[in-house]
């Protein structure tokens, strides 16, 4: 399964960054006059979770860079907690005795494909502070955080806000540091999952 998902992976990457438009047109509609706003802010719908009575502590905030008409760099702020294996988020058996509680700035690249259909590939690292069930710190670890994603955006409001239904896979083959109770929970459970966002932002 490992090597199904880094194939995968590497496939994704290089359609992703291999992909040129050679044309006249498409030369054109990327120079700098076409791109009327280059920066943005956004941020998660799934934030509203905080609200909840069980609130996964969920925040996310994104800066993105508009390099031409279908490349986007960002860098993303995101921390939350959770109380049970990744792999198995929200349908897990058993719960850890305690939580983790994950801050992480991560970099990204999207690719705009076909008017808003959009592909991003992005890397997090995650500091990971691990709590026991008497809300004490007990150790801390580290995460690496891959993410391929394919969504759509749309544009309202003279095309100065966006929204972005997207569905990802998300995958860290780096998770360290584990309490013994933790990776005892932790035994068999897959390192990846596939879910889905809903992103907003606002460009400028």
């Amino acid at each position: 399964m490992k090597v199904k998902l880094l194939f995968f992976l590497m496939l994704t990457v290089s359609t992703v960054f291999g992909q040129t438009n050679t044309s006249k047109d498409s030369l054109s509609s990327d120079t700098e006059s076409q791109i009327r706003y280059r920066h943005s802010l956004g941020a998660s719908f799934f934030m509203l979770g905080n609200f909840l009575s069980d609130s996964p502590d969920y925040y996310l905030l994104t800066y993105g860079y508009r390099l031409t008409q279908k490349d986007r760099i960002f860098v993303e702020f995101n921390t939350w907690k959770y109380s049970e294996p990744l792999g198995t988020y929200g349908k897990s058996e058993e719960l850890y005795p305690g939580y983790v509680r994950a801050f992480g700035i991560g970099i990204g690249y999207q690719r705009f494909h076909w008017k808003g259909l959009f592909t991003t590939i992005q890397a997090t690292p995650f500091i990971k502070q691990y709590y026991n069930t008497n809300n004490n710190k007990i150790q801390k670890g580290f995460q690496l955080y891959l993410q391929l994603i394919a969504g759509y955006r749309f544009e309202f409001f003279k095309k100065r806000w966006y929204v972005e239904p997207a569905y990802a896979l998300k995958y860290w083959p780096i998770d360290t540091n584990f309490p013994s109770d933790f990776e005892e929970i932790e035994k068999g459970v897959p390192k990846y999952i596939f879910e889905p966002s809903l992103n907003f932002g606002f460009k400028f």
